[in-house]
């Protein structure tokens, strides 16, 4: 069993022992991850970067790495593969050739 798959079915376990299953659809799952990924912005907020609580940043993102591996779980999605696919489309539209040290979007390359 890779690691993704043992955090997801820890996070599964948890959930089912819980009987939270029924509040995880789709829907309410992409909101809390947005609520989440709102939350890890606000350890941010009126900071420097490097005034940010790594503690505070470490809990945010768990949470959103949580309701994103549900989400992935939800569509039977493979987390490994989607990143995988998205790297390879990613590199088309940004060769390294033009956009090595740009942060331009790809269409403005």
């Amino acid at each position: 069993m890779n690691d993704i798959q043992h955090i997801t079915d820890a996070l599964l376990k948890f959930r089912d022992e819980r009987d939270w299953a029924q509040f995880h659809n789709a829907k309410d799952l992409a909101l809390a991850l947005n609520i989440e990924a709102a939350e890890l912005l606000e350890v941010f907020l009126w900071k420097t970067a490097d005034e940010a609580n790594p503690d505070q940043v470490k809990e945010e993102l768990a949470d959103v790495f949580t309701f994103a591996f549900l989400l992935a779980d939800k569509y039977d999605l493979d987390v490994r593969q989607i990143i995988q696919d998205k790297l390879e489309k990613n590199a088309v539209k940004y060769p390294v050739s033009k956009s090595k040290g740009s942060s331009k979007k790809y269409t403005e390359l």
